[in-house]
């Protein structure tokens, strides 16, 4: 598995998703070397993709934690499952089990709840499991600490068990839009790659190997409009997401090129503020025309 960055990229491709020279290289990087992945860049780009790319081409289990603000460690780690201790406190008492034995075992791994972290660590499968940490920038500079920790060590300690040591490491991908700025350290522990907007090149490989049954001339157009639209300042600009949602719209509405009229219709797949939607310009079919034959030569 992973030979080569070569061999990145075609296992990528196999799976729909093109990745360019750097990312593969990370991508390898992050194999040999046993390091996390922090990708960062906007909204829509393909970096949580690229978590279920690696899990989908390694045949490891993809496991998920979405970050949000308030986000603390037992909701990323572990929990006690005490209905079901509160039921075994019962049943040995019914049971009449002498009073200084009731309620011993409680706190041992079968009362456990696993959260994705612990999961994670304990995962015991053939391949390493792929830990998705998606959106990291949401969460709490103190919930950034307690993954220095993870990342360094794969290891957890729970008071009442013990240290409980990886089996094997997983593939680490961190995810940022940047929404804030993330703690240096937390980016040290890592193999850092920024994700950009496609060029319209890429992109249209992108669209063509997502949407296979597309119309070549209506993905060609999907494409130009995506990267003039780019091109100007919105509140929200339209990401790789964005441009699949909007061309399996269109597909479904038995469209085979744009007009101006369906773009104004379809606005809303492209663009999530009302302000955006008002603001996108639509461009004159010939000069799309223009921007079509540019891109083929």
């Amino acid at each position: 598995m992973f030979e080569s960055i070569e061999n990145v990229q075609s296992s990528c491709e196999k799976q729909s998703y093109i990745a360019d020279k750097g990312l593969a290289t990370t991508i390898y990087l992050s194999h040999h070397l046993k390091k996390p992945i922090f990708l960062e860049g906007e909204p829509g780009v393909g970096k949580t993709e690229v978590a279920k790319v690696l899990a989908d081409a390694t045949g490891g289990n993809l496991i998920r934690l979405q970050c949000y603000e308030g986000l603390d460690v037992n909701t990323a780690l572990y929990e006690w499952n005490y209905t079901r201790q509160i039921l075994q406190l019962r049943i040995d008492e019914a049971q009449g089990r002498d009073k200084n034995e009731i309620g011993s075992d409680l706190f041992s791994e079968k009362f456990l709840l696993k959260r994705p972290l612990l999961e994670a660590i304990q995962s015991n499968g053939n391949v390493p499991p792929v830990l998705l940490i998606d959106e990291v920038d949401r969460s709490d500079s103190e919930f950034e600490a307690f993954l220095l920790e993870i990342l360094s060590d794969f290891q957890i300690t729970i008071p009442e068990i013990g240290t409980i040591h990886a089996k094997q490491i997983p593939y680490v991908v961190l995810t940022s839009n940047r929404t804030r700025e993330v703690h240096e350290a937390l980016k040290r522990r890592c193999l850092y790659q920024w994700i950009d907007y496609p060029t319209v090149e890429k992109e249209l490989a992108i669209l063509q190997a997502k949407l296979p049954q597309i119309n070549e001339n209506l993905a060609k157009q999907l494409c130009d409009m995506m990267q003039r639209w780019r091109q100007d300042d919105y509140y929200k600009k339209p990401g790789i997401s964005e441009t699949l949602d909007w061309g399996l719209a269109i597909m479904a509405l038995g469209k085979t090129q744009l007009d101006d009229d369906i773009i104004a219709e379809t606005l809303g797949c492209v663009f999530k503020y009302q302000d955006d939607i008002q603001r996108a310009r639509v461009v004159d079919m010939g000069e799309l025309d223009r921007l079509s034959n540019e891109t083929e030569n």
